[in-house]
């Protein structure tokens, strides 16, 4: 190539946004999609196309939180897709919502992370919240006229959540049952952190009963004694941010309680299921718009006669996503089949999807040779962005490490 590639036309006309994306699906991963998700998936797109992708760039040059991409989703009814529609949402499956979220994150896996908070935020809530308590904070979120963060990692917690360290101290009626927590302690690393107008916090109501002592709460952001660090500096994902967030005795009802003392853990398994969908999504969309900016360019300095070891490599990724998409639709029908998935399904989804999205950005940058790291070229801001899908929702190591436990535990027995 003998001139930087642009961004062009995919990050400026929605027209040529939809007509090269159209293009890359793939008629064996359209199979497993039903009506209904067809059209999530479609609407989705031609959002995206419209009102996502065109300031992608600029979200990430400037570090413009992804406000307006956001409430354009949710004006088009996409806020929801895993809410009731008592709370504003339209009660669709997990597939749709795993469609979606590829969707967005091929435009803009930046604006995809605070969707995909704000869903994250919900489902606790959804999940063992009372129904008004559901009611007070849900609609919010889903409309966007709220914020959501979860709160479970801290400095010394972060993949092993039963070590959790911040304190729940139980205020008591005369008849000995709380009426209120009063929280103290830290979380870091927490998406959307610096602004949410609700935390989902897991703290301990006992440090010596490890996991049988987490328990979830609401806390409202402007409650007393919560206050949070600046947004950090990260690598990508610049159009969203990520900040530590403090509770210095915080005030909460025990109707803010979600469950019973002691249930939060059994809250935070439920919940990685929905959280690693949602990255393993991420994966195959960051590996799709990473993938779509190569051909661009490329079809721009070459036209449709692209040199062999180049076409080998772009046959190289386009395989690639294939075999992330089924992989993360198999796993999502398995979750909407049977309300949830092994272990090591889930696990070996988000590691699989995720190294995709990583690898394939990897590889669209050295396709474009010496122009592939500019910022011109539109692929630097994916593989960027990519990285931190296989740190965060349990790293990937951690995924290899469940993924070994199931092989054995499959094969005890089996083998003599």
């Amino acid at each position: 190539m003998t001139g930087p590639a642009t961004d062009g036309v995919l990050d400026t006309d929605p027209h040529a946004y939809l007509a090269l994306h159209g293009a890359l699906d793939e008629e064996v991963a359209d199979a497993l999609l039903d009506p209904r998700e067809r059209e999530v998936r479609d609407r989705t797109r031609e959002v995206v196309a419209e009102h996502v992708a065109p300031g992608a760039a600029a979200r990430d040059r400037d570090h413009v939180f992804a406000h307006d991409s956001y409430q354009a989703l949710a004006r088009a009814g996409l806020g929801g897709l895993l809410v009731p529609e008592e709370y504003g949402g339209t009660a669709d499956g997990t597939v749709a919502y795993a469609a979606a979220m590829e969707e967005i994150t091929a435009g803009c896996p930046a604006t995809s992370l605070v969707y995909m908070t704000q869903m994250h935020a919900a489902y606790p809530i959804l999940h063992a919240g009372t129904a008004e308590l559901a009611q007070r904070y849900v609609p919010g979120l889903v409309d966007g006229s709220r914020y959501g963060s979860l709160g479970v990692t801290e400095p010394g917690a972060g993949s092993d959540a039963s070590s959790l360290r911040t304190l729940a101290v139980a205020d008591t009626g005369a008849d000995g049952l709380p009426t209120g927590y009063a929280i103290t302690g830290s979380k870091t690393f927490i998406t959307t952190g610096d602004r949410s107008d609700v935390v989902v916090c897991f703290a301990t109501v006992d440090p010596r009963a490890g996991r049988r002592g987490i328990t979830a709460f609401v806390v409202d952001g402007d409650a007393p004694g919560l206050s949070r660090g600046a947004p950090m500096v990260k690598t990508g994902m610049h159009g969203s941010t990520t900040a530590e967030v403090f509770f210095d005795r915080t005030p909460v009802p025990v109707t803010h309680r979600l469950g019973g003392e002691g249930e939060g853990w059994a809250i935070v398994v439920s919940s990685v299921t929905k959280s690693r969908i949602s990255a393993a999504a991420q994966g195959v969309g960051l590996a799709r718009g990473a993938y779509a900016h190569a051909l661009a360019a490329l079809h721009r300095a070459h036209g449709g006669e692209l040199p062999p070891d180049t076409a080998f490599a772009l046959a190289d990724m386009r395989s690639a996503i294939l075999r992330g998409r089924l992989t993360l639709l198999g796993v999502a029908r398995e979750v909407d089949r049977t309300g949830g998935a092994t272990g090591g399904a889930i696990a070996l989804m988000k590691q699989a999807c995720t190294d995709i999205g990583w690898q394939v950005a990897v590889a669209a940058t050295k396709v474009l040779g010496r122009v592939g790291d500019l910022a011109a070229s539109g692929v630097e801001r994916y593989l960027r962005d990519a990285k931190v899908t296989q740190i965060y929702d349990g790293t990937n190591e951690v995924q290899r490490l469940l993924i070994a436990r199931d092989t054995a535990g499959r094969l005890k027995g089996a083998l003599r």
